[in-house]
């Protein structure tokens, strides 16, 4: 696997690279109608359903065939590859974004500690999420942006 995701959208040689693309390739392929060697507007909405789980939106859609260079009908698959990587990135990084933010979610946090540790005491679990958020230099840079996802807890 490769060490970080700056270098996995820039290293070909990367297993994980390697992989991603050939689901790239073969969704392109697979939407490709009638193999016009482009994606039109409705194939492009077909192949993220496909990779993402999301039907883009047409302000995404529109973004995306303006920015097509080499074929005015649609994406190559050189511009899809590309662009997939970069959605990838993007991804990478919404999802990082989550992840920092679960950790101020309370409930989170106890379902975690009654799996880890099943019988702990509550208040032991409450000490120690309000302690953790004391500590942690993230949460001070973050904290008003979380405090409506806290749930009001201090």
């Amino acid at each position: 696997m490769c060490a970080a995701p700056k270098e996995a959208a820039k290293s070909k040689d990367c297993p994980a690279e390697k992989c991603r693309r050939k689901r790239w390739v073969k969704a392109f392929e697979a939407c490709d109608e009638n193999n016009k060697g482009y994606l039109n507007r409705e194939d492009y909405k077909v192949a993220i359903v496909m990779l993402f789980g999301y039907k883009p939106s047409k302000v995404e859609v529109d973004s995306v065939m303006a920015s097509v260079k080499q074929n005015p009908l649609g994406l190559s698959l050189e511009e899809f590859l590309n662009l997939m990587t970069t959605k990838k990135v993007v991804h990478f990084y919404h999802s990082e974004i989550r992840q920092l933010f679960i950790s101020f979610d309370r409930q989170y946090f106890r379902k975690a500690f009654s799996i880890v540790v099943p019988k702990l005491p509550e208040r032991i679990i409450v000490e120690a999420f309000r302690l953790g958020r004391a500590l942690s230099p993230i949460h001070q840079r973050f904290l008003p942006q979380c405090l409506p996802l806290s749930h009001g807890i201090s």
